[in-house]
């Protein structure tokens, strides 16, 4: 568990020092992830999405960890939204991917 808190603590700095570093953000959130924080990496991955265009791929991390949160309605909700944001940018197979985590929820697909 020591690698993942040395390299959370560098990537909180590198964060801390540049609020809109987006692979940092996506970074932080990786390792929260393997450090099985689950509330930083959804935290993370919703700064991410709230301040950089994402072309569904954050989106979907962020329903899967939403999920596994079992805040269910807003896990939907990152699903929907990378859907959207997936087509947006062309990414058929991403959004069919989107789709049926979504669908394994029990949303609208």
């Amino acid at each position: 568990m020591e690698g993942f808190e040395n390299r959370i603590e560098y990537f909180e700095r590198l964060v801390a020092d540049n609020p809109d570093n987006p692979t940092g953000l996506l970074a932080l959130a990786n390792e929260y992830g393997k450090a099985e924080r689950y509330d930083d990496e959804a935290a993370a991955l919703e700064r991410y999405v709230a301040t950089h265009e994402d072309e569904g791929n954050a989106y979907g991390r962020l329903g899967s960890v939403l999920d596994r949160l079992g805040r269910r309605d807003e896990a939907r909700t990152a699903y929907e939204r990378g859907i959207r944001q997936a087509e947006k940018h062309g990414h058929s197979g991403m959004a069919e991917d989107l789709r049926g985590a979504l669908a394994e929820l029990g949303g609208h697909v």
